[in-house]
């Protein structure tokens, strides 16, 4: 028999995603070079940042997805609206029309 044991998840991390349609990709690309580091200055991963997608079902918005990891939704936010990133954000909205969500790390229902 096996033993039932359970993993409480005290912090889930957190998983942000943009999809972009860009219009200026060297706009875009000034904006990445800018946005990185602070992404970096706040404990976030650059986990994709690719257009190469394999749409298995409805559409998917954009030539580019990206996204990032942080350690938790609190830090997500902290990042998204910090002076540093709020001080270039602009330059994507410029560059891109995106949509963006924050997405807690899957749990198993019951640990």
């Amino acid at each position: 028999m096996v033993a039932e044991h359970q993993v409480k998840e005290e912090n889930l991390a957190a998983y942000m995603i943009f999809t972009e349609a860009i219009t200026d990709p060297d706009g875009l690309q000034a904006y990445a070079a800018k946005a990185v580091p602070t992404v970096l200055q706040y404990g976030g991963i650059p986990r994709i940042a690719s257009g190469a997608v394999d749409v298995l079902e409805g559409e998917w918005h954009g030539q580019q997805t990206v996204m990032l990891e942080f350690e938790s939704v609190e830090a997500a936010n902290a990042w998204y609206n910090s002076a540093e990133y709020q001080a270039v954000i602009g330059e994507r909205h410029a560059a891109a029309t995106s949509n963006g969500a924050i997405f807690e790390q899957f749990s198993m229902p019951g640990s």
